[in-house]
């Protein structure tokens, strides 16, 4: 199903209610299945969360994950130390493209029963669950930050708990602690000091309720529309002023591009305000690699100039993000260059009319080329790939005046 997308009015009023983050229900599910004692309230409603929920739950031999990276990369190591329980984890053709190696090959230096099915290094797994008796493990650190969250989840269930040693430059450092804030909050002692992440072996937990921040990378999406509006005042709950996601580095980044952030009693109110346009707009987006499409987006909107670096993981994800935005932003009228982890926009003078986005199988890439219907009316392919992370996007964007229209 594609949609239709225009807006027409000056002001972009309303309020949206956005559900858990995507990243804390995931971690918290994983800890949930390990120490039963930890409930979890507001939960995501994404696809990726349902999917890891119907697996934690599910005692078939063979587990698809579809497109959802966590849930792979997460319940791979889970099932790796869930003694006595063999399951093959596949998904779909995409997911069998994207790497797992440096994750598999951390599980084994512990112990684990890990075999590639099809090609070296990628899904599908048979993973036959061992118990893990080893507690030091060395992982790769310039990869992708779900392989060290990974570990560090079934960290507090193994016998001696475990210490990760990172080795190479981290990527995407705010995942990193919000699991280990994540731990915390549920009784587990842990550090990350300099190279090395210790987490303790967690025996006896109190019973705990952890209630789940609403998602920023979603909120990042309304940022961009208030910036290219005339006129937006938007409330958005629930939302913490301290956060543990990385992408709450979006509040910063879009004060710069003439939106401010009001923190009133667990939501946050967007305001357009005035403000002088950059020559450029230059970021290093290795700790928040999920803003790069609505960030580009949105100065291509503008007719900003921007410059983009540390987006090496965007060539891994649902589909190559970085060679997608250059693909639909050239049919827009927009210039780009592209690198193995850099995104170069020259500024432009206006949007091309008429052209429909595709969207590669990725949400994010059909969730923030919306917002330039703002600007002038869009068409988006397959709009339904927006459920793997925000399910009521579109129905969200109906209740702030935006026209709406399918087409099959």
């Amino acid at each position: 199903m594609d949609v239709q997308l225009s807006f027409s009015s000056e002001n972009l009023l309303g309020d949206v209610q956005i559900t858990g983050s995507k990243s804390e229900s995931n971690r918290l599910l994983i800890l949930q299945a390990l120490f039963p004692q930890i409930s979890i309230s507001n939960l995501s409603n994404s696809d990726d969360t349902r999917v890891l929920e119907k697996a934690l739950r599910s005692r078939e031999g063979e587990i698809d994950v579809h497109h959802a990276g966590t849930a792979m990369r997460f319940l791979t190591a889970y099932f790796a130390s869930k003694e006595g329980r063999e399951v093959v984890l596949t998904g779909s053709d995409r997911m069998q493209e994207r790497p797992i190696k440096v994750l598999v090959h951390a599980l084994r230096q512990l112990g684990a029963d890990i075999t590639y099915l099809k090609k070296e290094g990628f899904p599908p797994l048979k993973v036959v669950g061992k118990k893990l008796s080893l507690n030091e493990v060395t992982v790769e650190a310039n990869i992708s930050s779900q392989y060290i969250s990974a570990l560090m989840l079934i960290a507090p269930s193994l016998p001696g708990g475990l210490v990760i040693n990172l080795d190479g430059k981290v990527t995407s450092e705010p995942y990193i602690q919000m699991s280990l804030k994540l731990l915390e909050i549920c009784g587990i002692k842990g550090k990350y000091e300099e190279n090395q992440i210790t987490i303790e072996a967690a025996n006896d937990l109190p019973p705990v309720e952890v209630n789940v921040e609403s998602d920023w990378s979603s909120a990042s999406y309304f940022y961009s529309m208030a910036a290219l509006s005339r006129e937006a005042k938007i409330s958005l709950s629930s939302f913490r002023e301290f956060s543990y996601q990385g992408d709450r580095a979006v509040a910063g980044i879009y004060r710069q591009l003439g939106v401010e952030t009001e923190f009133e009693e667990g939501r946050i109110i967007l305001r357009k305000v005035p403000f002088k346009k950059p020559r450029s707009f230059e970021l290093d987006l290795a700790d928040s690699p999920d803003l790069a499409q609505t960030i580009a987006v949105t100065c291509f909107g503008l007719g900003l100039r921007c410059d983009l670096t540390g987006l090496h993981t965007l060539r891994i994800k649902e589909t190559d993000r970085l060679q997608a935005l250059k693909n639909e932003l050239t049919k827009l009228g927009g210039k780009v260059e592209i690198t193995a982890d850099s995104f170069h926009l020259q500024a432009s003078e206006g949007i091309k009319s008429g052209t429909k986005i595709e969207t590669y199988n990725d949400h994010r890439m059909a969730l923030a080329f919306a917002a330039l219907s703002v600007k002038t009316p869009m068409e988006i392919a397959d709009a339904e790939v927006v459920s793997k992370s925000f399910p009521g996007f579109w129905e969200d964007l109906e209740k702030l005046g935006f026209s709406v229209k399918n087409r099959c």
